[in-house]
């Protein structure tokens, strides 16, 4: 009763006129800045973070307003996936994979709307789950040290071999692809410059915008270019713009599943929407068996990432509010405005400021709300784009795309970088490579790093701490039987049987 009545409180500042009118303008412009290939919601929040500062807010409305970005910025990164194979943010990376083949096939409004109910549900899960489970989730929490994080990482590795498309060889080379531009830069502990080739700005490693805008954005306008009138001519019939029951009927489970999934991934500090969706999409695909279209504009395969980041996103929120550790990059620049206000994030929060903790909280089930109301009217907008020319929209995206990697160090290697990334890129979507599983590495490679640097420091160098406690054996097994067991029942499959 004490949590109810809590939560009624929050419900009084959250509904609060100014309150409101700061959600819902944090929804909109999280949406748009979502939308927008490589921003994403670190930088959304870190943008407006000045500006509620200057204009004074009050620090429970400060957070809302954060939140809310953070929320829109997770719905809008589905819109560029789907609608140009070009994901928002590394969270949307797993839409694509069947939110594009989707709306290449006219169902571009389909794939909106589920995705939009799925973000919903999956953030509406989350938020229950912060609410109910908080304090246990965040002691569970603490049981991953270095050593299961870097086994986690494996495990995610792992999943990727059989989760995109149907030649996990080409998928596992993409990854170490990823893994081994993650390693370009100085290294933290040593000062050695690694695979730099003696320029100086590649000494801070290669920026995340550039690598996704590069293999995604400039790859996908080189193929644009290869298309005819006819081609676009498809991409143009649009089809109805909601899902029907039959469809609703298909993906519930898999929403509410995922949802599950990406709320436990975001209480792990660190682990993030890209763990929760590739977790939750290749779930979905094995459950999905050989009756499934992964890949090819499967519904699930929109469902399940979507719902699997927008929990992970809510779920964010427990360690950062529970324990003081921000749960992911965005909860770090909201920890950041805590300390603006002189607030300590931790245990003594909820008691010592309860209005800000409950107001957040309930602030969060207002934006979702505002979100799927504001979303889901606009799907016909958003299909548009579809219809516009070639000749308009590859020069829109190129100058999207110029103008957000730019903007990270003002430089023009950056750019430069960007188009050799892109015609690499380009190449190896010619040769069939999941441009996905490449990203996915880049994303995982530091972590995967700073991990075992991290468990072989406490270890004094012995490498048997990566399997010495309960759950780092039970994901070092799982990765195995991900990764053993498709090639042994194919051969035992293929072995004759003798009469």
């Amino acid at each position: 009763m004490d949590t109810l009545s809590h939560l009624w409180q929050g419900f009084m500042v959250a509904l609060r006129p100014d309150n409101l009118l700061v959600g819902f303008l944090g929804a909109f412009i999280g949406t748009i800045v979502g939308m927008l290939p490589g921003l994403g919601p670190i930088n959304g929040v870190a943008i407006l973070l000045p500006l509620a500062f200057a204009l004074k807010l009050p620090p429970e409305t400060a957070l809302i307003l954060l939140a809310a970005v953070y929320m829109g910025c997770e719905y809008g990164g589905r819109i560029s996936s789907i609608l140009l194979n070009v994901p928002g943010d590394a969270g949307a990376i797993m839409t694509a994979l069947d939110g594009n083949p989707m709306a290449r096939r006219g169902w571009a409004g389909v794939a909106l709307s589920i995705s939009a109910l799925a973000s919903f549900v999956g953030s509406n899960i989350a938020i229950i789950g912060l609410v109910l489970f908080a304090p246990l989730l965040a002691e569970w929490a603490l049981a991953f040290g270095p050593a299961e994080y870097f086994a986690l990482m494996i495990f995610a590795i792992a999943c990727l071999g059989s989760m995109v498309g149907d030649k996990p060889v080409k998928t596992l080379l993409a990854v170490l692809i990823g893994l081994m531009m993650a390693v370009v830069g100085v290294d933290a502990n040593s000062g050695a410059y690694r695979f730099t080739f003696d320029l100086l700005s590649l000494s801070d490693g290669i920026p995340f915008i550039v690598v996704i805008i590069g293999f995604f954005s400039v790859s996908e306008i080189l193929l644009m270019l290869e298309q005819t009138r006819d081609g676009q001519a498809v991409i143009r019939q649009t089809g109805r713009m909601i899902f029907n029951l039959r469809e609703l009927a298909l993906t519930w489970a898999t929403m509410l599943r995922s949802s599950l999934i990406g709320f436990v991934v975001g209480v792990l500090p660190g682990a993030g929407a890209t763990i929760a969706s590739a977790i939750a999409y290749m779930t979905a695909r094995r459950l999905a068996g050989k009756g499934g279209r992964f890949g090819n504009g499967d519904i699930r395969g929109v469902a399940a990432p979507e719902a699997a980041n927008n929990a992970s996103a809510c779920g964010s929120f427990v360690p950062m509010l529970t324990l003081g550790v921000p749960g992911s990059g965005t909860t770090a620049v909201m920890v950041g405005a805590l300390t603006l206000y002189n607030i300590t994030p931790g245990p003594m929060l909820f008691i010592e400021q309860p209005d800000i903790v409950w107001g957040l909280i309930a602030s969060l089930f207002i934006a979702n709300a505002i979100l799927l109301v504001l979303n889901v009217p606009l799907i016909g907008l958003f299909t548009r784009v579809l219809s516009v020319p070639f000749w308009a929209l590859v020069p829109l995206i190129a100058v999207i795309s110029a103008v957000g990697v730019y903007a990270i160090h003002s430089t023009t290697f950056d750019l430069l970088l960007m188009v050799l990334f892109g015609v690499f890129g380009y190449l190896l979507r010619k040769m069939h490579f999941p441009m996905s599983a490449l990203i996915l590495g880049f994303v995982l490679g530091e972590m995967l790093e700073q991990n075992l640097r991290r468990a072989l420091s406490i270890s004094d160098g012995a490498i048997g701490i990566l399997w010495s406690g309960p759950i780092a054996i039970s994901l070092w097994g799982l990765a195995a039987v991900i990764l053993l067991a498709p090639p042994l029942w194919r051969r035992l499959v293929r072995r004759p049987v003798l009469a």
